[in-house]
């Protein structure tokens, strides 16, 4: 006994390979939901990265964990871990702030930048460090060189006096009006 299956006059007698089109033109039935390969190892979702690189943990909102309601602008220690060394605000991906918390420290970050307790730039952020902070991250800015002050003449020669400004002529004092003789003083 054969296990065949019996076929009509019409159809062809070569057998369907699987992943084949059908005969009739019709295209190939997509993968099923185990992916073309077949089923992902261990069953989970796809891993992050190569093979063997290491999973990043997971961050957590600090604000959530101390369970905070508010963020105060005037708490510049808290604020400051939320910039960056050139003064920009961190993206959640890098703080771990949850959204919520995340919008409430950008507002009481760019309010604290306003009253002037945070830094807007890296210039500022210079100003602020004090001379040992300043060694330590590289060293003071270059120094600007030394203006000569303004002469709208030039420089003068050396051994030269200064030139001795001529003086406009003043008016003379005009007499002053003669007063009548028998008129009364004025009170």
């Amino acid at each position: 006994m054969s296990t065949e299956t019996p076929q009509t006059p019409g159809e062809a007698s070569t057998p369907q390979r699987e992943g084949a089109a059908p005969a009739g033109g019709a295209a190939p039935r997509p993968a099923g939901p185990m992916g073309p390969r077949g089923p992902r190892p261990a069953g989970g979702p796809r891993s992050f990265g190569p093979p063997g690189a290491r999973r990043p943990r997971r961050k957590v909102c600090v604000f959530c964990v101390d369970k905070v309601k508010r963020i105060d602008y005037k708490d510049r220690a808290r604020l400051q871990r939320f910039l960056s060394d050139r003064a920009r605000i961190d993206p959640r991906r890098k703080s771990g702030t949850c959204a919520k918390h995340q919008r409430m420290l950008t507002t009481a970050l760019k309010r604290a930048r306003f009253m002037a307790l945070l830094p807007y730039t890296a210039d500022h952020v210079r100003a602020m460090m004090s001379a040992r902070d300043r060694a330590i991250a590289g060293g003071p800015p270059p120094e600007r060189p030394a203006r000569p002050p303004f002469r709208p003449y030039g420089p003068r020669p050396e051994g030269a006096a200064p030139a001795p400004r001529p003086e406009a002529p003043r008016p003379e004092a005009a007499p002053a009006p003669a007063k009548p003789e028998g008129a009364a003083p004025a009170q």
